[in-house]
C-alpha cells in the first residue's frame, strides 16, 4: 500500500449530521453507479478515489447492481479498498443496496428477506469487507410485506453485517411506514436516498417533511439530472454524452428544446453567481438543511474537482431563488 492520503483532508470539507444520529456525512459524497464497472481502466478509478478522500469525502456509495455489468463496481472498489485504503477503513462510510434484479429466479430481486441477506453476503465478498456502514433497501417492493423487508434490515444490523439501515426511492407515505417499523424493531432508519434535483422534485411532495419529522437523513442521487444540469447540453446533444447512447438512463427524447432553454437560463444565473451550472445545481440542494449530503458521480478526477467547488457558495438570495423557480415552472 503506497497511497498516503493528504494530511489536510478534513480541512475544507463540510460535514452534516445525518438526521438525529451520531453520524456526520460529507456534504458531497461519491456514488459509484455508472462509472466504476468493467468499463474503464483501474488507474482512473484509483485517481478518482484518491482525490475524493484527499478532499474529505469519507462516504462511498455502491449497490449490488452497479457496474456495468452488475456487481463489477463493488468488485473494483473492493480491489482498490484493499490495495490503497485498508489502513483507513475506520475513516470511511461505505454503503450498499439491494432491490433490483441480480440473478435469475424468484429470489434475485425486490425485497424478500432471502434476497436481501443473500445479496449483502455477495456484496461483502466482492468488496472484501466484514460489514458495510449503511445497507439500503433500494426500492419499494409492491408484493413483499413491508414488515418482512424492514425485518431483514433489522436482522442484518443485528448480525453486524451493517451498522445502519436505509431506504431508497420510497415515496413519503411508504417511507413513513418503513421508518416507523424500523423504529419499533429497535433499528432506526438512518437515511433515505431519493432521486432529487432541480428537474426531479417529487421528494418535495411530503418526503422531506417526513424525514425531518422522523429525524432521518437525506442524500439525493442524480443531483445533476444525469448530466442535464451541467454545461454539456447547452448546445444540444454531444456525441459522447449519455443521451446519445441507447443504453443510458438519460434518453435523447428527454433533451427537448424546452429543456435546453431552461438549461441555458439556469446557466446564466450560475455564471452570475461565479459558478458552473453543475456547482449551482448541487448548491441548490445543499441550501436545504434537511439534505445531509449530495451524491455525485464522476468519470474523471477533473469532474469531481469541479463539483466540489459547489461548497464555496451554497447561499442563495431570495431574488435568485425566485428566478430559478420561474425557470423551472
Amino acid at each position: 500500500m503506497t497511497y498516503l492520503p493528504s494530511a489536510e483532508r478534513y480541512k475544507n470539507m463540510q460535514y452534516r449530521r445525518c438526521g438525529k444520529s451520531g453520524i456526520k456525512l460529507p456534504a458531497v459524497s461519491l456514488g459509484l453507479w455508472h462509472n466504476f464497472g468493467h468499463v474503464d481502466v483501474m488507474e482512473n478509478f484509483r485517481k478518482i478515489l484518491h482525490l475524493a478522500f484527499d478532499s474529505g469525502i469519507t462516504h462511498f456509495d455502491l449497490a449490488n447492481n452497479y457496474g456495468p455489468p452488475p456487481g463489477s463496481a463493488e468488485e473494483n472498489f473492493g480491489k482498490l479498498l484493499w490495495e490503497d485504503f485498508r489502513g483507513y477503513r475506520d475513516e470511511l462510510i461505505i454503503s450498499s443496496k439491494a432491490g433490483y434484479t441480480m440473478w435469475d429466479g424468484p429470489y434475485g430481486d425486490w425485497g424478500s428477506k432471502k434476497y436481501l441477506i443473500s445479496s449483502l453476503d455477495q456484496s461483502l465478498k466482492r468488496m472484501k469487507l466484514d460489514y458495510v456502514d449503511i445497507f439500503y433497501h433500494h426500492r419499494p417492493d409492491p408484493e413483499t410485506p413491508l414488515e418482512e423487508t424492514m425485518g431483514a434490515l433489522d436482522l442484518i444490523v443485528r448480525q453486524g453485517k451493517a451498522l445502519y439501515a436505509g431506504i431508497s426511492n420510497y415515496p413519503a407515505e411508504e417511507a413513513d411506514k418503513a421508518i416507523a417499523i424500523l423504529k419499533r424493531l429497535g433499528t432506526p432508519c438512518l437515511i433515505h436516498q431519493p432521486k432529487y434535483s432541480m428537474f426531479e422534485r417529487w421528494a418535495e411532495d411530503g418526503l422531506l417533511d417526513v424525514l425531518e419529522k422522523d429525524g432521518v437523513g437525506c442524500i439525493p442521487f442524480s443531483p445533476l439530472a444525469q448530466g442535464l444540469l451541467t454545461n454539456k447540453y447547452l448546445h444540444g446533444i454531444p456525441a459522447d454524452s449519455r443521451a446519445a447512447k441507447s443504453t443510458g438512463f438519460l434518453q435523447e427524447s428527454q433533451v427537448t428544446e424546452a429543456r435546453i432553454s431552461q438549461i441555458k437560463r439556469l446557466n446564466d444565473i450560475a455564471l452570475q453567481r461565479g459558478q458552473t451550472l453543475a456547482q449551482m445545481a448541487l448548491a441548490w440542494l445543499l441550501k436545504d438543511e434537511r439534505v445531509t449530503s449530495v451524491l455525485i458521480g464522476a468519470s474523471r478526477p477533473e469532474q469531481l474537482a469541479d463539483s466540489l467547488k459547489c461548497l464555496d457558495n451554497i447561499v442563495f438570495s431570495g431574488e435568485e431563488l425566485t428566478k430559478i423557480e420561474e425557470i423551472l415552472k
